[in-house]
């Protein structure tokens, strides 16, 4: 077996040591309460993200043909909800789960999804739409993947790439399953009821696991007495530096190309390609099965090549699949386009917490990913509702499609520019 890289063993060596960071007491890799909290991160992400946020655009065209509404006032009520949500309480929710665990946080976030569901089921206007939408953003803040990432880079070190590709499939599976369910559901009873079914559901799968989520550790009690009340004035200066800047800027751009491809791919299939509902449904689905097996092969190469150069493939993978929707309804460009799609959609999410514990270690991880999380959101807010308003102005998607190719290849720009294998602290 050929040596590894020096500055990979070198990662590797902090972050064993990293056992002795305050308030971080991990226990061992595979004893039954990692097993439980790993299960409990991919059930809560199967629903708040997989269900709630990926699945949730399969109604969009349901919307515009039952109301009427265009296609940026659809796409709003996301960005709406990442605008105002996100910037508030992304940074609270934060501070919140550093000093607070995540298990209250998560249980809240369900509770909040599941009700936002099932709201979305009953509206009528577009103020009730926006409301609803809003309550769905602060349960993706709150259960998504800010306290999930926390939950799993406390508790495993060695195998954290390992627990965070099995807990964010959770996500993928999630939002493969949820097309077809839909389809099913709103075959039977309507658009409407089968959201209201699937908030229910929502609240009635993630939240027993939550519930009975043990947070903490053999010894985190004691460790957590030992921590400093205040963190060094260097890692205050984390949230200033350059490295940080450039996860904040490429963490935007990727997520403004996957998000503005995703939130509008529906629409662009159905009312512009005119696929069944059933065809849309197996396109929706694709890509987030694709997205499985993405987050496996991404957490596999996090745990074995330098981070920054996962991060980079990962975006890139998002700017090369994005023209393929420029073949039309091809079948093969399709099946292309959700196979390189997924893998990077898989990766994307998962790779930024990664690389801000390589660099900035745990100390501050549930801040930092708070902030990043914040910025995130606008740029996931402001992309789908742009495309969408081009869209309606152009009457076509070319422009808002170049728009997110250009995004994603900044992006890549932004991860290329980050340190290799360097802790911050």
């Amino acid at each position: 077996m050929s040596e590894r890289p020096r500055e990979v063993r070198s990662i590797e060596h902090e972050e064993t040591s990293s056992r002795s960071e305050p308030g971080f007491a991990p226990e061992a890799e595979f004893s039954r309460g990692s097993i439980q909290i790993t299960a409990t991160a991919f059930l809560v992400l199967f629903c708040v993200v997989g269900v709630a946020i990926w699945g949730l655009p399969f109604f969009y065209d349901f919307m515009v043909q039952q109301f009427g509404w265009t296609r940026a006032q659809v796409t709003s009520g996301n960005a709406l909800g990442k605008l105002i949500v996100g910037p508030i309480f992304g940074f609270a929710a934060g501070w919140m789960v550093d000093r607070f665990g995540p298990r209250k946080l998560m249980l809240a976030g369900i509770l909040m999804t599941g009700a936002a569901l099932a709201g979305l089921g009953a509206i009528s206007t577009l103020g009730m739409f926006y409301f609803f939408y809003l309550l769905n953003a602060l349960g993706y803040v709150c259960g998504g993947p800010l306290p999930n990432q926390v939950l799993l880079s406390r508790q495993f070190v060695k195998a954290r790439g390992k627990a965070m590709g099995i807990a964010y499939l959770g996500i993928g599976i999630g939002g493969a399953v949820a097309p077809w369910i839909s389809n099913i559901l709103v075959e039977r009873f309507g658009w409407q009821m089968a959201l209201r079914i699937l908030g229910i559901s929502v609240v009635a799968v993630a939240g027993p696991a939550a519930f009975l989520l043990k947070e903490s550790p053999p010894g985190a009690k004691e460790q957590k007495a030992a921590e400093p009340k205040a963190a060094s004035p260097e890692l205050r200066n984390a949230f200033v530096s350059l490295p940080f800047l450039l996860l904040i800027a490429g963490s935007m751009l990727s997520i403004a190309a996957v998000s503005g491809t995703q939130q509008n791919l529906k629409l662009f299939l159905s009312l512009d390609l005119h696929f069944t509902q059933s065809q849309s449904a197996r396109a929706l689905s694709l890509v987030l099965s694709f997205s499985v097996a993405g987050r496996l092969l991404m957490g596999w190469l996090a745990d074995r090549i330098p981070k920054k150069h996962v991060m980079l493939l990962i975006y890139l993978l998002v700017a090369a699949a994005i023209p393929l929707l420029f073949a039309g309804a091809s079948p093969l460009a399709i099946f292309a386009f959700a196979a390189i799609f997924g893998i990077g959609l898989g990766g994307d999410y998962m790779i930024v917490p990664r690389m801000t514990a390589e660099i900035f270690g745990l100390q501050l991880l549930g801040r930092l990913l708070g902030v990043i999380l914040a910025a995130g959101s606008v740029a996931e807010a402001i992309s789908p509702w742009l495309v969408g308003r081009l869209r309606d102005s152009t009457g076509s998607y070319a422009t808002g499609f170049e728009a997110l190719i250009g995004m994603a290849l900044l992006g890549a720009c932004s991860a290329a520019a980050l340190p290799k294998g360097k802790r911050f602290a």
